[in-house]
């Protein structure tokens, strides 16, 4: 399961930092079309940690890990049902979901907490070089907004809706074994 873990998480770690970054840019770009009087306030709470930014970049951060991952999953998954290994291993007595299909989801679930935190850190830094330099906003006050806008329950819940958008987008791409 480490090794799992170790690819879906490293390997899903270019695209997550992407992705992260040009959501928070995105998002801090959204906050110039207001007029300059709001811009400083609204710059912090759009790319902050609030409804928007945390659920956003939990749902594209797992939507990027399941586009990467769950295809090598399945075409694996379903190399090793044309060769026959998976009935191999039954005709061994072995559970294939117990030792193929399990420990990719319990890996992926795992990482996936890790990853959306790395996407929220990086997508505010994003937000914060387009605050800076595009819109021309002091870098201070941007992190002070983004850090009084934070709320606790939407960081728990936009690390945790990442494993359960990639459970319900993984469950039409991955190969049954049975």
């Amino acid at each position: 399961m480490v090794r799992q873990a170790d690819a879906i998480g490293v390997g899903s770690l270019p695209i997550v930092v992407l992705t992260g970054f040009f959501t928070g840019a995105v998002l801090a770009l959204q906050a110039s079309n207001t007029p300059p009087a709001f811009r400083l306030a609204l710059a912090g709470r759009t790319t902050g940690f609030g409804f928007h930014g945390a659920r956003t970049w939990a749902c594209a951060t797992s939507l990027m890990v399941a586009g990467r991952n769950s295809s090598g999953m399945a075409s694996e998954l379903g190399s090793m049902m044309v060769t026959e290994q998976i009935d191999a291993m039954r005709a061994l007595g072995t559970d294939p979901m117990k030792k193929l299909v399990t420990p990719r989801v319990v890996a992926t679930v795992f990482m996936l907490f890790f990853l959306a935190i790395i996407s929220d850190l990086v997508g505010l830094a994003g937000g914060g070089l387009v605050a800076k330099v595009l819109l021309h906003l002091d870098a201070r006050q941007y992190w002070s907004n983004a850090w009084e806008t934070l709320i606790f329950q939407d960081c728990i819940y936009g690390t945790g809706e990442a494993g359960f958008v990639w459970l319900h987008y993984r469950d039409h791409r991955v190969v049954s074994t049975e």
